[in-house]
Order: C-alpha cells, then structure tokens, then sequence
C-alpha cells in the first residue's frame, strides 16, 4: 500500500465517485476508487483497490445533506489506511462563477466564496460543501483543492455568454457560464493523445449522463456550450427539464398559482426522460420497456441532442468530429444512433456494428464527420488540478 496518497471527491446528481492516487515522479497514478449510487436500497460503498473489489454496507440513510453518508464513508478511510497516508483531498465543485478559473487550495475564504455561489448551483454546490466539511471535521491538518466545472468554460466570448435581457444583468453575474467541465477537459487531452487530427479541429462533446450537456471545442478550447446559467438548461435529462419557454414558468406561477417549492421540484426532480416517460429516469430501463411513452422520452432527448449539435456547430463555423460520453453516451447505442440519424444531413454516418459495440470509432467508412464513443476521467482531472495547487509538503 502505498504511503502518500491523493483523494479525490466527485459529487453527481445522483452518485459520489471517489479516485485514489499516488505519485509518479509528480504525477497522480490512480491504484483504486469508489462509488456511491445514492439511489441503491441497500446503500453500498464498492471499492476497488489494486485489482481487488469489495463492496461495503452503509447503514446511513440518504438524506438532503448527505451527512450520514459522508461520515460513515470517510470513518471507512480513516480506518482502511494508514494514519497520514492520505495527504490531500480534492473536490470537484459545480460552480467557481467568474471567481475561479482554475483550481484552488481551499481556505476558509475560499470556502466562503464558494458557498456564496449556491444560488447559482442549489442542487450541486452544498453536496461538494458538506464533503469539503466533512473531510475538514475529521481530517483538520489534511489540505484540501476545489476544481471548478465553470472554469473550463471561461474562454467563451460575451456573445455566447450573454442573455437577451438589460446588459446590468450580466454585469450582476445573470450570464450562461456551461458545467460539466471537467469531463470536457478530459476528453479534449484524451483526444490528444487519441485522436490529434481531430484534437486540432472542431469537435463537439456531448456528455450524457443523469446530469446532460454539450460542449463545442475548437482546438480543444470550450467556444460554447448547451448549458448556461443554471444545470437546468440545454437538453433533457434524467430528471431535469432542459431548456425551457420561461412563459410557461409565468403561466405556472400566476395562472395556476404553482407554489415556488413546487416548481423547482418540478424542474429539479419530475422533469427530463421521467417527466416525458412517466416511467422512468434511467435510460436503461426506457430502452428495455415496450411502453410507446419510453420509446417517445428517448426520441425527444436525442432530438434535443442532435439540434444542438448543429447549433454549436454553427458556433464552430463547421464540424469535424462528434464525441459521445458518460454513462447513456458511452453505453446506450440506440440513443447514439438516434442522434446520428438526425444528422445524416451533414453527411454524418454511422456503422450500425461499431455503434452496438460501442467501439471507439463508430462513424461510417464514408463518413464526413468522425463518430467517437469516449470514457471521460473527471476524477484524474481533479488529481491533476489538485496536484497542481497543493502545498509541495503534500504532494510527495
């Protein structure tokens, strides 16, 4: 086992993913992980460490603060390893505003700069809180790093950043800022190493997971994405409305005298491919169901995704290649092929064996556009930026 050890935090909407690390000649290796899928009954932490795999029972109940869970997970680790072999712990946190273009160590202004952006990710921002506190409460002595989902976004020009409402808005921070940057990060230098010609052009990601969005890449710099201000934007999800006409947000609240509570639940929890299935919000389940509702939810959600394909592809001024990630998008061929459908127009193919394979390469031999299928790797990201800012004293 090794001595000096970097942990690494990733919250999702519906998951806690842990990394674990340790250097090689200053740079994190990952040797183990974990995860927590907060919608299993019973709850359960697995492990993987060195090529062994343990699942572990939680006797915590999830609740709105994840408290007991975090607890129960970190009292796991404190026992599993050696006293001060964890030397470092780092967070993906959703939303850095205009305040963080790039990673940070984490003091107690930056911790308080971090919770003042709540409003603007009230589903993300306190699950990264109550981890980054958690940790704080055990571990007082170990460092800890924040890496930001907006940052990666940061490169986008006002004209893209900006709403259509009076300018003193976006002077007061009301501006489309795109999430879920870490995986784009991680697939642009996965594309490097991958795929260098297309690494160098016009690429756009789509990262389809619980939580969903698409990013334009030129050159491997984020020029636009499907989300904007909030994580309720762009395309449907699981469980969360995509875009949406904000007068039927008027007409909710003062025609039918919706309560405020109400609503966000509705866009929040009760929306997506469950609001559209009324089955539910898992793609699996919906590709498996004969029900004509399950099989509508999917061909809206890839309709959605290939007309903002097109649209960032306008953003681009052409595009080069088209990447599918995350859970539906590394896994789920026919929501893949949908989407591609939907784009025959720009000469995009597809190759109906590669893409029920799910190999890395899916577009046609006359293709026009390249077709990839791609893990994304958020927490080596966060290992990366971690190490990045850490004390030298930590990072050994």
């Amino acid at each position: 086992m090794t001595d000096h050890i970097l942990l690494t935090f990733n919250p999702g909407s519906s998951t806690i993913k842990i990394g674990l690390y340790h250097f090689e000649e200053g740079a994190p290796v990952r040797f183990g992980g974990g995860a927590i899928d907060l919608r299993d009954e019973p709850l359960r932490l697995r492990i993987s460490e060195e090529g062994r795999k343990e699942q572990i029972p939680l006797q915590a109940e999830v609740t709105d603060d994840l408290q007991g869970v975090v607890a129960e997970v970190l009292d796991w680790l404190q026992q599993h390893f050696p006293s001060g072999a964890i030397t470092g712990v780092g967070h993906r946190v959703v939303h850095g505003g205009d305040v963080f273009t790039g990673p940070a160590l984490i003091t107690e202004e930056v911790e308080d700069r971090i919770a003042e952006l709540t409003p603007l990710a009230p589903l993300h921002q306190p699950k990264s809180l109550r981890l980054i506190r958690a940790v704080r409460k055990l571990w007082p002595d170990i460092a800890q790093t924040a890496s930001f989902d907006t940052a990666f976004h940061q490169h986008q020009s006002d004209v893209v950043r900006r709403f259509a409402i009076p300018r003193a808005l976006f002077d007061e921070g009301i501006k489309r800022y795109g999430f879920h940057g870490l995986s784009y990060a991680s697939i642009a230098k996965r594309l490097e190493s991958e795929a260098p010609d297309l690494a160098s052009g016009k690429v756009v990601v789509a990262h389809l997971g619980s939580g969903a969005s698409l990013c334009a890449l030129d050159a491997g710099v984020s020029r636009d994405t499907s989300m904007g201000f909030s994580t309720l934007d762009g395309i449907p999800m699981a469980t969360r409305c995509g875009a949406l006409d904000p007068g039927v947000l008027l007409h909710l609240l003062e025609e039918r005298d919706m309560p405020l509570s109400e609503l966000d639940d509705m866009l929040y929890q009760q929306s997506g491919l469950l609001g559209l299935s009324g089955i539910s919000a898992d793609s699996r389940d919906l590709v498996e169901s004969d029900d004509p509702h399950a099989r509508e939810a999917l061909e809206v959600f890839a309709h959605r995704i290939a007309q903002t394909v097109a649209s960032l592809a306008t953003t681009l001024g052409g595009l080069d290649g088209l990447v599918f990630t995350a859970g539906i998008g590394e896994h789920q061929p026919l929501v893949r092929e949908i989407v591609c459908r939907h784009l025959g127009w720009l000469g995009l193919e597809i190759d109906e064996s590669a893409n029920g394979e799910s190999r890395p390469r899916i577009e046609g031999p006359d293709s026009k556009i390249a077709v990839l299928v791609m893990p994304t790797d958020e927490e080596q990201v966060i290992a990366e930026e971690a190490l990045s800012v850490l004390p030298a004293a930590s990072a050994r």
